[in-house]
């Protein structure tokens, strides 16, 4: 995939993520950054970081359980190292992270 269509896919998702974030309910700070980062931000501190990583055809999500990267495959971003979908992964780092259960679906 070139990069200019990957970088457009991954803003694509990026937004949806943020929709997605924003509808959940949770009291949360987002935050987009430059260069395809969005950062979320936690009442209690914590944070969690979802951005495309070009170079690697990803996006990636820094979480306080871990570091995961997704890959783009049939219409989902699937995490390479367990087959794990991005937004049930978001959902339990979110659910986690804010002491809330929460569950993200694509806006």
């Amino acid at each position: 995939m070139e990069e200019s269509a990957f970088n457009a896919l991954a803003e694509a998702e990026l937004a949806r993520v943020e929709a997605a974030l924003e509808a959940c309910g949770v009291d949360l700070d987002l935050e987009t950054k430059p260069g395809g980062i969005l950062e979320v931000e936690f009442d209690n501190g914590t944070k969690v970081i979802i951005n495309r990583h070009s170079a690697a055809r990803e996006i990636w999500v820094a979480a306080k359980s871990g570091g995961f990267h997704f890959r783009p495959v049939d219409g989902q971003w699937i995490s390479g190292r367990d087959g794990q979908e991005l937004y049930a992964l978001l959902s339990d780092v979110v659910s986690q992270q804010s002491g809330e259960s929460v569950r993200l679906t694509p806006a």
